[in-house]
Parts: structure tokens; sequence; C-alpha cells
């Protein structure tokens, strides 16, 4: 119980440092903190356009915050989430020129296999190159995401541009059975429940399945494990192309219910912005839907924060770097704030 506690209690500790840290930042700025956290609450939940919002921005976010928290699971620091997103993305997008995918749910269903088998071989590859070449597999998953934008740029703006795309390089829009309609009357896409459903399958996976079982042992002791006979590089290299799956998925949706085709609007840091989800989420499945919507929500307000008070619509990045950093510094206190509650219990004992 006191693990359980001190790992809700860091991130949220985290968060609120973060913010304070933020009002700080807003106050140099000449703004008032307090109308700058008002904001940003009211901007992500204050009515239901700006819920719709912040549930629209999360749902890509619960989909890439899992290619960083499954490959955690296996003992793998994987950052590569943009670039699966991206090669998913791309994927959807250009499926319909190798063959014309069947109208409706059939289609669409295609058009998203194929951008989560792009992703998930995209994260595998840096999983493989761990095991296999010993190539640490946070530098070869971040390069991966350089070398998948990159690609993605010369296949949108080359092969695949569509000729009526004149100031924004774009490949042909998908047809309109292909794309992934809002949840009745709200304005949000079905994105959303697969991002639900991805994080509820992953916990189901981790926590009531042998290989999920064998996966977190894997990532608790490799040498252990390597002892008991598992296999360590098959479940390793299967976590990350689990992760990158979602990844990947996350930008076929993005594809098929946002944009309608693949183009420079699909890179804005999706997947970088997974990494701190994740992190907050302390890599759990479940704990990343929540977290997942409060960080959509603090990017749905940025807009509200520019039309309010002046600043720039990217200054939520700065309340996230502010956050992230407080997190990876929180890890110092993991284990240490049980320690300080008993040692404080003990001195007041044996106060007269």
């Amino acid at each position: 119980m006191k693990s359980a506690a001190e790992s809700l209690l860091l991130p949220i500790l985290a968060l609120l440092g973060g913010l304070a840290l933020f009002g700080v930042f807003v106050w140099f700025d000449g703004h008032s903190p307090l109308q700058a956290w008002g904001l940003l609450f009211r901007g992500a939940f204050g009515d239901a356009f700006s819920l719709q919002n912040t549930l629209q921005r999360a749902a890509p976010l619960m989909l890439t915050a899992l290619c960083v928290a499954l490959p955690a699971r296996a003992g793998l620091t994987v950052i590569g989430g943009e670039g699966a997103l991206v090669v998913g993305g791309l994927a959807c997008a250009a499926l319909p020129y190798a063959f014309s995918p069947p109208d409706g749910a059939a289609g669409t269903a295609l058009l998203l296999a194929a951008a989560a088998a792009a992703g998930a071989a995209w994260i595998a590859l840096a999983g493989w190159l761990r095991q296999w070449r010993g190539v640490n597999e946070t530098i070869s998953s971040l390069l991966l995401g350089y070398i998948a934008i990159s690609l993605f740029k010369h296949i949108v703006e080359g092969p695949l541009r569509d000729p009526a795309s004149l100031n924004k390089p774009s490949t042909l829009p998908l047809g309109e059975s292909l794309r992934i309609g809002t949840i009745g009357p709200w304005d949000v896409h079905w994105g959303l429940a697969f991002g639900v459903v991805a994080c509820v399958a992953a916990a189901i996976w981790l926590s009531a399945t042998t290989h999920g079982f064998a996966t977190r042992v894997v990532g608790g002791n490799l040498r252990a494990a390597l002892g008991v006979g598992l296999p360590a590089h098959r479940l390793i290299v299967t976590a990350c192309a689990l992760g990158g799956a979602a990844a990947g998925l996350a930008g076929g949706i993005e594809v098929a219910a946002v944009h309608t085709a693949a183009n420079a609007s699909l890179i804005v840091g999706l997947g970088y912005t997974g990494i701190l989800v994740s992190f907050v989420a302390r890599h759990h499945p479940l704990a990343i839907v929540p977290v997942a919507i409060l960080f959509g929500g603090f990017l749905a307000a940025g807009s509200l924060l520019q039309r309010r008070m002046g600043l720039p619509d990217a200054s939520v990045q700065v309340l996230m770097g502010f956050s992230f950093v407080i997190i990876l510094a929180s890890e110092a206190w993991r284990g240490r704030l049980g320690e300080l509650f008993v040692l404080r219990r003990t001195a007041q004992g044996a106060t007269p």
C-alpha cells in the first residue's frame, strides 16, 4: 500500500511542481499566475466544447504513451513514438496507392492495420538492434524517429504528392467511406475509443496473461529471466513491436479521422508528448488514460492562453517541460518517502 501511495503521490507532486514553475514563468512575463492556471483548466474542461477538444487531443497521446510504456515494462527506454506515428500515418495514406480498399469499415480496418504494422516494424527494429547488436535503444529509437520524419517528407513531397496540394504538400485525400467518424453527437472521433481499449488491453495483457507476466519478469531482472529459461530476446522485441503498433495506429487514426491525408500537420510532437504521459503514469497502461486526458487538456488550452493573455500558443510546452524534468528528478525520492514517514513517526513516538 505504501508503494502504491508513493507511485500516486510522486507524479501528483511533480505535476503541481510543474504548474508552480509555470506560474513563475508567467509571472516573469508580467502576467498573473492565478489567471494562467484558471485559463489552463477552463480551456481544458470548462465547457462541452473544451472537453471535446481535450478528448480529441488525448486520443493519440494514449497510443503514443503505450509506445513508451510497453517496452519500459520489458526493461527498455524507447522514445521513438514520433517516428512510429509518422510511418503509421504514411502507411495509412499510402495503402490506397497500392490497391483500392473496400468501402466502409473493412477498408478503414485495412488502413489502420497497415498503420499499426508499420509502427510495429519500426520500433521492433530498435528492440532488435538492442538485443542482437547491443545498440542503446534510447538513442536508436530517437534517431529512427528523425529518419522516419525525413522519409515521410521525401515521400509525401515527392512520389505520393497530390498535384492539387500546392502550398502544403499532401498525399491524395482518403475517400469519405474510409474516414473515421465521430462518436454520436460528440465532436470526438472514434480514435478516443481505440486509445482507451488499447490501454485496457495492454493492462490485461501485462497483468493477466503468462506472456505479459514473463515480459514483466524480463523487465524486472533480465539475468534471472534468462536463468529460468525465459525467451528474453523475443519477449523484448515483442513488447517493442506492440508499443510501436500502438503509436503507428495513432498515426493512422490522425490521418483517417483528422487530416484525411498525410502531410506536415502530422508532425506536431505527439510522440514526444507521449513520453511525458507514460512517465507521469509510471508506465501503467490504465493510468495513461487520465494522464493523457490531462495533458490533452493542457494542449487544448494553449489557444485560450494566447487569446486572453497574449502568451504564445506553445507556452504549454514550457509547462510540460517543467513537469518532465521534475518527474525525472522525483525518481531520486522513490522508496524514500516511506522511510521519511517511518523516521518521523519514530521520532514523534520517542518524544515525551
